[in-house]
């Protein structure tokens, strides 16, 4: 009974900070995974051919020069919001059949200055977290440093997440 109380807020916690909260009770093999290493590489592929991952498309967007980033953005944002108005309307579960909850949002100031800091690090850096990788997996070996400080900065929210206002 405990553990149930414990894990209800945790997930109550957690769900301040996720659009989506699945907790599977299925249990599965370490290669089963490998899947999602083959659509994670793919997925890279197509950020490098699309030239996601060029810090000059980067800021050719950020000096509004080009309108390429923003329409992957738009594009990005439309398949987003088809695919959650589908969820909801037809009920959709995973493909193991389990259901998928997505928890109302509020909206708080935190999020204004959460973005504006992604933002301002995007801008000077070129990289945002999805692309890090295929950036580091195309020679950009200076993308480490972004990739330490991201985890440091996750660390840091983490660590004083209670304290922040959400």
């Amino acid at each position: 009974m405990q553990k149930n109380i414990n894990t209800e807020k945790d997930l109550d916690q957690r769900a301040l900070d996720a659009m989506c909260l699945n907790e599977s009770e299925l249990q599965h093999k370490w290669y089963h995974n490998v899947k999602y290493l083959v659509v994670g590489v793919l997925f890279g592929i197509v950020f490098v051919k699309a030239e996601i991952v060029s810090w000059f498309r980067i800021q050719e967007m950020f000096r509004f020069q080009s309108f390429h980033m923003y329409g992957i953005i738009g594009s990005a944002i439309m398949v987003g919001v088809i695919s959650v108005w589908l969820i909801k309307k037809f009920n959709i579960k995973t493909i193991y059949g389990e259901a998928i909850h997505i928890a109302p949002k509020t909206f708080n100031k935190g999020q204004v200055y959460g973005g504006l800091i992604f933002g301002f690090g995007w801008a000077i850096t070129g990289a945002c977290p999805g692309p890090l990788f295929a950036q580091i997996g195309t020679g950009a070996t200076v993308i480490i440093v972004t990739l330490l400080s991201a985890i440091f900065g996750t660390w840091v929210y983490g660590y004083f997440r209670d304290k922040l206002p959400h």
